[in-house]
């Protein structure tokens, strides 16, 4: 299955786990642990969308390397009612046409201000 990269809204129900290595890394900086392995991350990408349902992603820019890609985006959805849209950076290292580790890199502050969730109060693995 070949990973198509467009400027269209890019939301994380379209990477699905069949996508990564069977022992992929992902991991949402600051706020919690890596999850590690593809069951242990789509059940961690299935909680994301139960906190934000229209949660998604407006690209800004995809950066392509031999081995891996990086995109800027700003990341947007609903928590609790309230309406949050903030800058993030993922690094993609990819190995064999697979997602074998993930980087994110999202503006907490700017979140937490918006939504008034407590990012460091989530903070554990999956």
């Amino acid at each position: 299955m070949a990973l198509t990269l467009s400027r269209r809204r890019i939301s994380i129900a379209l990477i699905p786990k069949a996508l990564h290595t069977e022992d992929a890394v992902f991991h949402l900086h600051d706020v919690m642990e890596p999850w590690v392995g593809r069951e242990t991350i789509r059940a961690a990408i299935a909680g994301q969308f139960a906190d934000s349902p229209d949660l998604g992603f407006e690209p800004v820019r995809i950066y392509l390397g031999d081995d891996h890609f990086v995109a800027e985006y700003v990341m947007t959805g609903t928590r609790d009612g309230k309406s949050f849209a903030c800058d993030g950076t993922d690094v993609f290292t990819v190995s064999d046409g697979l997602v074998a580790r993930k980087d994110s890199y999202v503006d907490w502050v700017t979140y937490q201000q918006q939504t008034g969730v407590d990012v460091t109060s989530v903070s554990e693995s999956a």
